[in-house]
């Protein structure tokens, strides 16, 4: 599974002249290696020589078989992690080291360099070199493991959603109905929720990210529904919003608004796009329907082994979209004192469109 990823990396290091990687984000570490302890941390050199995980004691047996392309090295309290990098440093006789910068405390640095000085004493020590998203960047495309984890864990939510409907009523609050959802999704296969879901009744839907609380459902209202399982690490991401009973005119006046500019959207994406051409997709058609100031988040956003990454589907996006992503597509109007209209669906983008993953109903066919 992570030959190729490593090969993709090894390819942008060798491109962007970096000799060598620490990777210490968890997310990243799992994506390169399947390591999935909670201490670890990768060295991956430019060369095809065999990467470095460094943890400790409590995950020898777990990361032989989770990371067995991988050789371990474990710390200690007399030998902690930045003096076994420094060793592998020099052993590898490696002259930088590019570090996650954004993954990277301002302290963890000071002590990973002081080591670095301390281990090659009189002789030129390894620069420490702050990167930024190379590997998030890999993460975008999804191969074909993730792609299956990815499908089920959609699968679920859109049956957890599924299940439910049926079953709410004017009286349940919202706390009772993101349980309800919860435990269905759990009875499903989940491992649990992506996020917090999110149920929001009547005026309280015209909060993107309201909290579920002791307002009932009630009925002929906004009812706004955001969840998504996780499922190995992955996750899901679906918004529907609903009534119990039938709604007035100005409900479906604005429902029809987002549908149409989600619909829009999701048959004219295309890979090349960038994320704010993504965007103005959806958000021009809103505008023109005279909603444009109350649609104030981005189109969507990618999904994986992170509920929110890249790629970004927003206004100030420059960002290229590629084929081989996974990511919502979720335009949304919201009123405040009325409530809000949100509709998302996550998406597979190939070369000469999108493919539409979600597959919960939605009130207009």
């Amino acid at each position: 599974m992570t030959n190729h990823r490593l090969e993709r990396l090894r390819a942008i290091l060798h491109e962007r002249e970096l000799p060598a990687l620490l990777v210490s984000s968890p997310l990243n570490r799992r994506y390169l290696s399947g390591f999935r302890g909670s201490n670890g941390t990768l060295l991956i050199t430019q060369q095809d020589e065999r990467p470095l995980l460094f943890s400790d004691f409590r995950y020898r047996i777990q990361a032989a078989r989770e990371a067995p392309e991988f050789e371990l090295r474990e710390a200690s309290p007399e030998r902690q992690l930045h003096t076994l990098v420094a060793e592998a440093l020099d052993e590898r006789g490696l002259a930088q080291l590019a570090v996650e910068g954004e993954h990277t405390s301002v302290a963890q640095w000071h002590k990973q360099a002081q080591a670095v000085r301390e281990h090659f004493g009189a002789r030129p020590a390894p620069e420490l070199q702050a990167v930024e998203g190379l590997v998030e960047a890999l993460r975008e495309v999804k191969d074909a493991d993730e792609l299956a984890i990815l499908r089920r864990a959609i699968a679920i939510t859109d049956e957890a959603f599924v299940a439910v409907l049926p079953q709410l009523r004017p009286e349940h609050s919202e706390r009772q109905a993101a349980w309800m959802l919860e435990v269905a999704m759990r009875e499903r296969g989940a491992d649990g929720p992506s996020f917090p879901i999110i149920v929001a009744a009547g005026p309280n839907s015209a909060l993107p990210h309201a909290q579920p609380g002791d307002e009932p459902l009630g009925a002929g209202r906004p009812l706004l529904i955001d969840m998504g399982a996780r499922l190995d690490g992955y996750h899901a991401d679906l918004t529907r919003t609903i009534t119990l009973g039938a709604p007035d005119e100005r409900f479906y006046q604005i429902y029809d608004s987002v549908l149409g500019a989600q619909r829009h959207a999701l048959a004219e994406l295309r890979a090349g796009l960038t994320g704010a051409e993504a965007d103005a997709l959806a958000r021009d058609l809103i505008a023109q329907a005279g909603y444009g100031e109350h649609f104030g988040h981005g189109l969507g956003h990618g999904v994986g082994l992170n509920i929110h990454e890249g790629p970004a589907l927003r206004r100030t996006s420059t960002q290229t979209l590629q084929a081989g992503s996974v990511f919502s597509v979720e335009p949304g109007i919201y009123l405040e004192g009325w409530g809000g209209v949100r509709i998302e669906d996550l998406v597979l983008l190939r070369a000469d469109g999108a493919e539409q993953l979600s597959q919960a109903p939605k009130l207009r066919p």
